[in-house]
């Protein structure tokens, strides 16, 4: 038993000694994928549209709320006045609608993370073809999400080079499905200096 440790520890600490070298060798940068993508030409006009359909949604849901909050008062301004079966009644009815409120509110929730999905999905994915390809051109064996360790070095970020290389290729089309082509179009042929 106490050989088995032995040899458990002795594989470790040569592990632990070896892997410096090798560790040394390796080359690793870092990136902020969720600002490369949100930060990015397209990743700002998604940001816009999510914000006007928030926006437009939020208006819905604090006219609903301020109606119910206006139906709340009323009900205790009359809870003295009021016979204790109405006073149930529309006690009742408010928390009813307050619940079917608290449905919209979760299904525009749904609403708004699927549309989010629907913009920036696209934009991911573009980025993290572009992260294989600057690691591919740079040499580097691991990109690692920023988020994900707790301390890098300043200079081993590529999270604003990523989002200069996919704004240089990136067309200037709107980002909304309502406003982009409905049908494939051959790519621009580039203009001729």
């Amino acid at each position: 038993m106490k050989l088995r440790h032995l040899f458990t520890a002795c594989v470790a600490l040569g592990l632990f000694l070896l892997s410096p070298a090798a560790f040394a060798q390796t080359k690793f940068a870092v990136v902020d994928v969720q600002r490369a993508v949100m930060e990015t030409e397209d990743g700002l006009r998604a940001q816009a549209t999510l914000k006007k359909l928030f926006d437009k949604r939020q208006q819905e849901l604090d006219a609903k709320q301020n109606a119910l909050q206006q139906s709340r008062d009323e009900i205790e301004k009359q809870a003295k006045v009021l016979s204790k079966e109405a006073l149930a009644r529309k006690t009742e009815d408010w928390q009813r609608a307050m619940m079917e409120l608290q449905g919209i509110y979760v299904e525009f929730n749904k609403e708004l993370q699927k549309k989010q999905s629907e913009l920036t999905q696209p934009i991911l994915n573009k980025v993290v073809g572009l992260l294989r390809q600057v690691a591919a051109q740079d040499g580097y064996d691991a990109i690692i999400e920023k988020n994900a360790v707790p301390f890098a070095r300043t200079d081993l970020d590529i999270t604003d080079k990523t989002i200069q290389i996919y704004n240089a290729g990136s067309p200037k089309a709107p980002v909304d499905d309502k406003k982009a082509p409905a049908a494939k179009q051959p790519a621009p042929k580039p203009s001729a200096r």
